[in-house]
Formats: structure tokens, sequence, C-alpha cells
């Protein structure tokens, strides 16, 4: 079973004739819904502090599920709360359907083409769920309740596609998450190695680390970028923010998020010049 299902997604993943698809829609998406923009920021769950797609799913995905449990066991008491909750399904799922594409425009490849078939299953169970609604109110009922039951199991496929992009692929997850730093001080890089203003990348063990001086100051926060992973000192410094080259992320020198779509900050170190080597340390907290 566990190979079926791990076969089913790396062809999806192989599917290089979904790009005819994905390419121009995330063309779409991304001048609806510009990287920068307070629309962005608000979709990718920049303000809540973890991606906004996945607690939105579980409205909408619950909300169905429960219609069709009281259709089948709730009885005829039960048909007018069954078909509230269709509704609210169906609504819930249009700001839903936003950020998980704002989500999926900054992926690319074989997770792109997964996020192709999530959100053409999402569609089509959004659709199936919009005719049993209509089913229902026409007195229908048994028409809404097989709706409804394709709607549930097309939702629930989709559902098992964006847990695989989740949590085989990292999809949203914070990717700084498991880094670590030394608790003692130790030597990054040259002091001389770095310039005033240049963003310079180092590696102390498996963590990378970005180091910046600004005058007296030196700062050091971890280099990749908690949304997508990109290396920040390939970004660009202006006015004291670091700018990600991928997505336009931007973050203080302290790490703590000025501009989305990244929802975790960037973790800081501890940081010093000493004996002409410029050490870091895991932050102690004040």
């Amino acid at each position: 079973m566990i190979f079926l299902r791990e076969n089913a997604a790396d062809k999806i993943e192989k599917l290089v004739a979904l790009d005819a698809v994905a390419e121009p829609l995330r063309a779409a998406v991304e001048a609806a819904i510009p990287a920068g923009s307070h629309a962005k920021d608000a979709l990718s769950g920049t303000w809540l502090g973890h991606p906004l797609h996945p607690p939105l799913t579980d409205i909408v995905v619950g909300s169905w599920t429960s219609a069709l449990a009281l259709d089948l066991l709730g009885g005829q008491s039960a048909e007018d709360a069954a078909d509230k909750l269709v509704g609210i399904g169906i609504l819930a799922a249009i700001p839903t359907a936003l950020s998980g594409l704002s989500d999926w425009a900054d992926v690319r490849g074989g997770s792109q083409r997964v996020g192709t078939v999530h959100a053409i299953g999402n569609t089509t169970a959004l659709l199936l769920h919009v005719l049993s609604w209509f089913a229902r109110r026409g007195g229908q009922r048994v028409e809404g309740l097989l709706l409804s039951g394709l709607g549930v199991a097309t939702a629930s496929f989709s559902a098992w596609l964006g847990g695989h992009l989740s949590f085989a692929k990292g999809i949203g997850v914070n990717e700084t998450a498991f880094h670590a730093a030394p608790a003692d001080w130790t030597p990054v890089l040259e002091e001389a190695a770095l310039e005033e203003g240049a963003l310079v990348g180092a590696y102390v063990e498996s963590t990378p680390v970005l180091l910046v001086r600004r005058g007296e100051q030196l700062h050091a926060i971890d280099d990749r970028c908690s949304h997508r992973g990109c290396s920040l000192h390939e970004g660009t410094l202006k006015d004291g923010l670091i700018v990600c080259p991928c997505h336009g992320s931007t973050f203080r020198l302290d790490g703590s998020i000025v501009r989305g779509p990244a929802t975790a900050p960037q973790p800081r170190f501890d940081v010093r010049a000493h004996a002409g080597k410029v050490e870091i340390r895991a932050a102690v907290r004040a």
C-alpha cells in the first residue's frame, strides 16, 4: 500500500504535460498576487506565523465531511444542518483556494505538478458540492448525497496530495527548523573577509550563517530563508533590510520579518569579532 501511494505521487511529479497547464496558471497567479504585495502576505499567512492554507482546508473538508456524516446518520431532522454545512464548505473554499494558489506559485518542478493535480482535485470537489447544494435545495436528496460522497472522496485524494507536498516535500515548513547553532563561541570566518555592507554566507558545521557588518555592528542570522530555503547571502541588502533573491521575503538584521511570503523569522545568532575571527554562538536571551 505504501509503495502504491509513493508510486502515484512519483508518477504525478514526472508528468511534464502538466506544465502546459501549470505555467500559464502560475503566471496569472503571480500577476494577480505579486510578490511584495499586501495580498501576498495576507494569503501566505505572514501575519499568522505559519501558512494560512492548511487551517483553511480543515474548515472546508471538515464541513463537507460532517455534512456527509449527518446525511448518512442524522436522519431527516439533520437535513437542514447538513445542507448548511455543505454551503459553509463552499464559501470557505474560496479563500482556501486563493491561499493555496499563492503558495503553489512559489514552487517548481515535480512539486508544482503535484500541486496542479491537487488544485484540479479541489476544484472538482468544489464543483461537486455546488451541484450537491443545488440538488439539495431542489429536493433531490439522493442526488445531493451521491454528489457529496463523490466530492468528499475527491477532496480526500486531493488532501492526501497536499499532505505529500507538506510532509514528503517540505513545502510550507520552516526551512530553518532543524538548524542548530553552537552553544559556545565558534569561529566562522576571518574578520577581514567581512566587508562593510556585504552579505556573506558561511557554515558552522551544517548550519548556514549569514553575516553582515554595518559600521561597528556585526549581525548574524540563519542564511537559509525560512520560506523556501533560498540562500539569503545571494539576495540584497537595502536600508538595513535583507531581501531574499527567490520570492522577495524581507527580513531585518535581527531576523524578524518585514514582508512575506515567509511566515517564520530567521533564527538570530550572537556574533562577535575576536582575535581576528568572526565568531557566533546560539543567541542568549537577556
